[in-house]
């Protein structure tokens, strides 16, 4: 318990041993997932869980630090071996394949799934998978000095939030490495808090632009024509 000497005060030794019984899948180890992944595996969690097909660019290391040194390598390994150096007291496994509808089962051995992909595809199949196995998802997106978060417990969801998805286009989204740490470290907190059973961003999407400063959250309700949700 040593290593946790600092956040025990805040969730006491009950706590910490939820945390480290606990069990989490990031999907995306990028911009968004490699603040996600180095900040619960710092807190304790028992189990983390990473997908991701792509292989480290040159380029990525302007935000996705958990990579240096490991150009040309898969993403999913090179976090789990980041993870491994950071906390060799937790579980990992690396999924070393982009997440489809013939995989993302793999979600159901985990208690938790944080969504940290680049397109909404990814984040749909997730969305839907998780809202029909009640596995609670936690969303983050980023463009420029941009961010979102939102919680997924069963509804509304992912879904309800937006009724239409624009067709992405294929140059690489614009993107500054602080913008990631903001909404990613974000994202860490709500999958602390839905392991702890603290209130979350449930019906809640919190947005925040950089440039500005600003903060604010925006409530949504269930769509009644949501083809997650009514199934």
């Amino acid at each position: 318990m040593d290593r946790y000497v600092r956040q025990i005060p805040l969730i006491g030794e009950e706590g910490q041993e939820k945390l480290m019984k606990s069990s989490v899948l990031v999907v995306g180890a990028g911009g968004l997932g490699s603040v996600v992944v180095t900040y619960l595996a710092s807190a304790g969690i028992g189990k983390i869980g990473i997908v991701d097909g792509d292989v480290v660019e040159e380029h990525n290391l302007q935000r996705q630090f958990i990579h240096a040194n490991n150009v040309g390598k898969n993403k999913a390994v090179s976090a789990m071996e980041f993870v491994e150096r950071l906390n060799p007291d937790i579980e990992v496994e690396a999924y070393p394949f982009h997440l489809n509808e013939s995989n993302v089962a793999i979600a159901k051995h985990y208690d938790v799934v944080v969504a940290c992909p680049d397109n909404f595809e990814t984040r749909l199949i997730l969305n839907d998978f998780c809202v029909r196995n009640n596995i609670p998802m936690v969303h983050g997106a980023i463009y420029g000095f941009e961010g979102e978060i939102t919680t997924i417990k069963g509804s509304p969801c992912y879904r309800c939030l937006y009724s239409s998805f624009p067709k992405q286009k294929e140059r690489a989204t614009p993107i500054f490495g602080f913008t990631c740490g903001v909404a990613g470290s974000i994202q860490c907190a709500e999958v602390v808090k839905v392991l702890l059973g603290m209130e979350v961003l449930k019906g809640k999407l919190l947005r925040f632009d950089l440039r500005s400063m600003e903060f604010f959250t925006i409530e949504y309700e269930r769509n009644p024509n949501c083809p997650t949700c009514k199934g």
